[in-house]
């Protein structure tokens, strides 16, 4: 089955207005939170004017029994609160995390997008910003304004000093984010780029190591990661030295409001009770202010991700519903496909026009850097066409689901792709996922991997077709990932067939089981491309394309192909002679 298709409002924005009814309900709590903050004040309160003036014990009983009430009430809130912004977290996770994974797995080379290997990475900085102590703090933060007019109500001159206490830790917090611009900025701009090199380098190591290139590696990461690592001291620093002064501010402005009130009771403007009550009511005043200055490095890069996340949904837009066509049978048509290297700077492909009938093999040779595997890319889906058009049975493959489309097509890369699963789930592209019946389903995975010749070698793996794989196909060599990956292109029995080197890896036996797969293939109706790396795969094809500089330079049956390319006054390099391999390369 196709998985669902991203609605035109998946955007994060709107994907927050979906969870509204959960901030709301965060915001009432915050409402109820900090009122009953009041009730220690309140407390205080009263026993300085009622309890120590009366002497009424049975008055202290009962305040202790409200405030034991109102604290546990306050607790559980507190705890409400975090609990409901965790499901708005979850909530907003599960309504955009696939339409995120599935921009990731779209490549498109005339809209590149934003960092997107680090989309679910900044979704779940987003949304841990959205759970934790800093969105707390933004909740709380309204709040502060209403422990002001409390201030007022016990006198103005603590009112006005509580609110210009506020103002300047609000200042503090503005001060804060201008200084610490630069340091966040490279640090966004920075640290996905170590990161992914870092991954990089890991997945040589066995090449670094063999040509002694690890210590140079590591050199060259340390000299990466220093400017991250000054990047994120300066942050820290910067971070710790607000958050310190900010503290010492809110600190002294408390005090000063205690001696304000100290002051204001010896002048019996207000009493006792009042002047302990106002010290504690402007430090809720004065908290969530500062929390802000100390989650602000947080926040800033919860408001960073939150504006990747927003531009690679942006540059995603959604797939428009497409009427389903019938089932081809294997016609191709490539009309003047045109494509640019992913720099953008210098053609791949340019104005590229040949055609396959059904049941016809068409080998592909040329030089490296031909456009070969850029080639292969598009006829097979993986990328689309910048220029020109691709057509199956005359139908534009851009007018087809994706994924109905690919159960058309049979595609081998040029670097095989495994994933991480059973050798069985790879072969069937994970279609046991979708829930089809595990008995037919078994019944075409053998059938494909007898069409590869890969079936006696998988039944004398450890566990055969249930052995698991590491990540990149890890735990089998070149040549049982490729022939695992024919078997995959050669799944369900597809119409098209497009062959990126496949036999790069391959022994006299799988080269062997190879042709044969493409005869089979042929027999059935099936349209095959092949990227040819040695010369025994073209002698099954139908017909030679010869690809220079991204253009067809020869096209043809392959015998008289052959015959131009040696011929008298033949270009060298164009077609490969007797022992020699075709250029690899895109």
């Amino acid at each position: 089955m196709v998985g669902p298709r991203p609605k035109s409002d998946d955007t994060l924005r709107q994907m927050l207005l979906a969870c509204r009814e959960h901030l709301g309900w965060a915001f009432a709590f915050s409402a109820l939170v900090n009122l009953l903050y009041l009730a220690p004040s309140l407390f205080m309160l009263q026993i300085y004017d009622r309890v120590l003036t009366s002497g009424g014990l049975m008055t202290l009983t009962f305040l202790c029994i409200v405030l034991t009430a109102s604290l546990g009430t306050l607790a559980w809130l507190d705890s409400v609160r975090g609990r409901v912004l965790a499901r708005a977290g979850l909530r907003l996770d599960k309504r955009i995390s696939t339409t995120l994974q599935r921009a990731a797995l779209t490549p498109d080379p005339r809209n590149p997008r934003p960092r997107t290997r680090e989309a679910l990475r900044d979704l779940d900085t987003v949304r841990q910003t959205l759970v934790g102590a800093p969105a707390q703090s933004v909740f709380d933060a309204p709040w502060a304004i209403f422990f002001v007019l409390v201030c007022f109500g016990m006198h103005w001159a603590i009112g006005t000093f509580v609110f210009f206490g506020c103002l300047a830790l609000a200042a503090a917090a503005w001060l804060n984010e201008r200084a610490q611009q630069r340091s966040m900025k490279r640090i966004t701009e920075q640290a996905p780029i170590v990161y992914a090199a870092q991954d990089s380098d890991a997945a040589g190591a066995e090449a670094a190591r063999a040509l002694g290139m690890r210590e140079a590696l590591v050199q060259r990461s340390e000299s990466r990661r220093r400017s991250l690592l000054d990047a994120q001291a300066e942050s820290a620093f910067i971070q710790s030295d607000y958050g310190a002064g900010t503290k010492f501010v809110r600190l002294m402005l408390q005090s000063a409001v205690l001696a304000i009130g100290a002051v204001l009771a010896v002048q019996q403007q207000i009493s006792p009770g009042a002047m302990i009550a106002g010290s504690i009511i402007s430090a809720r005043a004065f908290a969530p202010l500062e929390q802000i200055v100390g989650s602000w490095r947080a926040l800033v890069q919860g408001v960073a991700s939150w504006r990747n996340v927003e531009a690679i949904l942006a540059a995603s837009p959604p797939e428009r519903a497409r009427m389903s066509l019938p089932t081809p049978a294997g016609r191709l048509s490539v009309e003047r496909v045109s494509m640019t290297t992913p720099d953008g700077k210098r053609p791949a492909l340019q104005g590229v026009s040949f055609e396959i009938a059904p049941g016809e093999i068409v080998g592909v040779v040329g030089p490296s850097g031909a456009g070969k595997t850029t080639l292969a890319r598009v006829v097979a889906g993986a990328l689309p066409a910048q220029g020109g058009v691709v057509r199956l049975d005359s139908a534009n493959i851009a007018d087809w689901e994706s994924e109905l489309l690919a159960r058309h097509v049979g595609y081998l890369p040029q670097d095989v792709s495994l994933f991480d699963g059973t050798i069985a789930e790879n072969i069937s592209r994970f279609s046991g996922l979708s829930g089809e019946p595990s008995e037919k389903l078994s019944e075409e995975i053998v059938a494909a991997a007898r069409q590869a010749g890969a079936h006696d070698m998988i039944l004398h793996l450890p566990d055969g077709y249930d052995t698991v794989l590491g990540p990149r196909g890890a735990g089998l060599s070149a040549g049982q990932a490729q022939r695992i990956a024919l078997a995959r292109a050669l799944f369900r029995a597809p119409v098209l067939i497009v062959l990126d080197e496949p036999n790069a890896h391959l022994d006299a036996d799988g080269e062997t089981a190879l042709v044969t797969a493409l005869r089979q293939a042929k027999a059935r109706g099936a349209a095959s491309l092949v990227i040819a790396h040695r010369l025994g795969v073209l002698g099954v094809a139908d017909k030679v394309l010869v690809l220079r500089d991204g253009r067809v330079a020869e096209f043809g049956p392959r015998a008289d192909i052959m015959a131009k390319m040696r011929g008298p006054g033949a270009s060298s390099g164009a077609l490969p002679g007797p022992g020699q391999t075709p250029g690899a390369g895109a």
